[in-house]
């Protein structure tokens, strides 16, 4: 079996960039979906895809030896389905089917239908968990492949989020990734109105994680946080990463808490891909 290979772009910029239009244009397309909590998430999975990350290929999609991406907060399955697509595990035209009666892409990621989804999700606060069998199994098979999971910082609140936490950090997965997109914000307003999390990196170090925290929107300091990920020999790594719901589009940076799970009319969606500036 040939080995794997860490797929790197030479301009993320440019990745980040088409990342945001498919999203755009695929929700708008659906006249569904969730594009802003898609577009904070952004710089964290180009990164991992196409800055020399993850360890995957395209054309053996269930390689063993892969790594994984558990997209936990699966209302954020626009941005998934657009970076498979930059990876090349989908064809980008495909991307405006999104939602349509017989798609594959559907409203939340099915790994039974779409190529490179590692686990189905939408039911909030279970990719941890499922993230957390990976990297078990995967050690036990002796296996240097290593798991990433997203999760949004609403979706934090979720008891099963910390029972997977405790699990991860007693039995030291230091092959487990954890990824927090926090954006500040939930489907009924900001997550420090209705559940505060904070001192969230305490929490992670109680449960035995080493933390980094970083700006989630800096390909830069993404970047270095996965390379410090995977220099921690001993624990399980959370990345908090600051980041804005609907980043690249003005009025939905401002308006944060108006736009979860509202997709963009035509006229929007024309102001956010001028601002976005992108050519696919």
């Amino acid at each position: 079996m040939p080995d794997l290979q860490r797929p790197r772009s030479d301009d993320l910029d440019a990745v980040a960039a088409r990342l945001r239009h498919h999203i755009v244009t695929s929700t708008t397309a659906a006249g569904s979906g969730h594009p802003s909590t898609s577009l904070s998430m952004v710089e964290i999975i180009a990164v991992l895809y196409r800055g020399g990350v993850l360890r995957y290929d395209p054309s053996d999609p269930v390689n063993p030896n892969r790594d994984r991406f558990i997209l936990s907060k699966g209302h954020g399955a626009p941005a998934l389905y657009a970076v498979l697509a930059e990876a090349g595990y989908l064809d980008a035209s495909e991307l405006t089917e999104l939602r349509k009666m017989g798609s594959r892409l559907e409203g939340h990621p099915n790994m039974c239908r779409v190529p490179g989804v590692e686990a189905s999700t939408g039911s909030l606060g279970q990719g941890l968990s499922i993230g957390v069998g990976h990297a078990l199994g995967l050690r036990l098979d002796g296996s240097d492949a290593r798991v990433y999971v997203m999760v949004g910082d609403g979706e934090s609140e979720q008891g099963q989020v910390w029972e997977a936490a405790m699990f991860a950090g007693n039995h030291s997965l230091s092959n487990l990734t954890l990824i927090v997109d926090r954006n500040g914000n939930q489907q009924t307003g900001p997550v420090d109105e209705i559940q505060p999390l904070s001192p969230l990196e305490d929490k992670f170090e109680a449960f035995h994680w080493a933390v980094r925290t970083i700006d989630g929107h800096s390909l830069n300091e993404v970047q270095e946080a996965f390379e410090w990920a995977r220099s921690v020999g001993d624990r399980p790594q959370v990345v908090i990463a600051n980041t804005i719901k609907g980043k690249g589009v003005s009025f939905l940076e401002e308006r944060q808490s108006s736009y979860h799970g509202k997709p963009l009319n035509e006229d929007q969606a024309a102001i956010a891909l001028e601002e976005i500036g992108a050519s696919v």
